[in-house]
């Protein structure tokens, strides 16, 4: 036969044609398999580490705060000097004295940090550290009155976190703009989520 015969009969050959398809969808029906493993993943963690910073939250506005420098009682502002103790902040415009914004991560609080973050650890993606929850108490005019206990408006957040994939699905999350190089357990930067609440008993407060 002629190396003219030869050609055309390979060309013609269908022989090993199912392999040659299944090496072609294969990557695809893995690529599917695997997204349903990791988003599923993905959805769960995300909605433990939700209830997660609900927790957090609920228990920060009942302990003394996490973060150093946060005032243990509501105080006048300059030109109020004579408003009686027990007027609501609310009473007028600038009456207490607002102390500004207090933050801190876990990592940076005292007992109160490390109590709230064990509690909820378990709620949490297991590569989470006490850096990655952050406590925050900002000032609200429409809460406390002079005199009395300090009540902020508390914050407990998520923060630099990344969600660590298990299958080689952080190939295709690097394209779309994750930190790793597009090896198996890349990961993506996790949504991040807070919660808040009004401070319920923080502090004693002043009585004089």
């Amino acid at each position: 036969m002629t190396l003219r015969g030869h050609i055309i009969r390979f060309r013609r050959d269908e022989g090993g044609a199912a392999l040659v398809e299944m090496g072609i969808i294969m990557p695809l029906f893995l690529l599917l398999a695997f997204g349903l493993i990791d988003f599923g993943r993905l959805g769960f963690a995300y909605v433990m580490a939700q209830k997660a910073t609900e927790q957090a939250v609920r228990a920060a506005v009942v302990r003394t705060p996490a973060c150093a420098g946060v005032p243990a009682a509501t105080t006048r502002s300059i030109g109020w000097s004579l408003t009686p103790y027990g007027t609501a902040c609310s009473a007028g415009d600038g009456l207490c004295a607002d102390p500004g914004s207090v933050s801190c991560t876990a990592a940076q609080s005292g007992a109160t940090g490390a109590e709230i973050y064990a509690r909820i650890t378990a709620l949490l993606p297991t590569n989470a550290t006490p850096a990655n929850l952050r406590f925050g108490y900002d000032y609200d005019g429409n809460l406390g009155f002079v005199g009395g206990p300090y009540t902020p408006r508390v914050t407990v957040e998520i923060i630099d976190l990344d969600f660590e994939f298990v299958t080689p699905i952080g190939a295709l999350a690097t394209l779309l703009g994750a930190n790793a190089d597009g090896k198996v357990g890349a990961a993506i930067a996790f949504p991040g989520m807070s919660a808040s609440l009004s401070a319920e008993i923080l502090m004693d407060g002043e009585n004089t």
